[in-house]
């Protein structure tokens, strides 16, 4: 079987247990523990995300975070390129974008230092499954390449954990994930 093709098996038992967890909740002890792991921060450049379908939902984070921090989210702009973050603020007048998610209708371009990261599923070393796009991955590397310490946080329920999951050369490991029940952290990486 191929990695494409594991990852596929893979996406789709992780698609049925975010679902599962998401009718059942976790949402205020999620957010609890996201804000947490992020810390007291000012003057930041955090991104978050538009939730879709069955994701967790990191708007009330985005929410409380704002008010000393510049929050931004992510807009593809075109299949094969990183993601654009563009400003966001409580309220802001949104516009449907590609796959679903909202995108502010207008705002400042931003660059990230502190992402809040989508997944579908994510093992015990914070390798992170997405959705195939590979927009992440290539955003990550060109962020991490120009500014060197940018922090992603992944954000999911703890039932989306999977078994190690397998590498390709463009993954990028995530500084920690949270979900309502616990972090993970590559083996290497050091707490906040």
């Amino acid at each position: 079987m191929s990695i494409s093709d594991q990852k596929a098996a893979l996406r789709k038992a992780a698609y049925a247990a975010r679902k599962a967890a998401f009718d059942q909740g976790h949402g205020l002890a999620a957010t609890a523990a996201l804000l947490a792991e992020i810390g007291p921060v000012r003057g930041r450049i955090i991104s978050g995300y538009m939730p879709i379908r069955t994701e967790l939902d990191p708007v009330p984070a985005m929410t409380a975070l704002a008010g000393e921090n510049r929050i931004c989210v992510p807009v593809i702009e075109a299949a094969g390129q990183p993601l654009r973050f563009r400003e966001w603020v409580p309220g802001a007048p949104m516009v449907d974008g590609p796959f679903g998610a909202e995108v502010p209708a207008s705002g400042a371009w931003l660059e990230p230092d502190i992402l809040i990261v989508p997944l579908v599923g994510f093992d015990k070393n914070a390798n992170r499954l997405g959705y195939g796009g590979g927009f992440y991955d290539r955003t990550l590397a060109m962020l991490r390449r120009g500014r060197g310490l940018v922090r992603a946080i992944g954000f999911a329920f703890s039932a989306q954990e999977l078994p190690a999951l397998v590498q390709e050369p463009t993954d990028q490991v995530l500084d920690v994930i949270v979900t309502e029940a616990g972090t993970a952290r590559p083996p290497s990486a050091p707490l906040p």
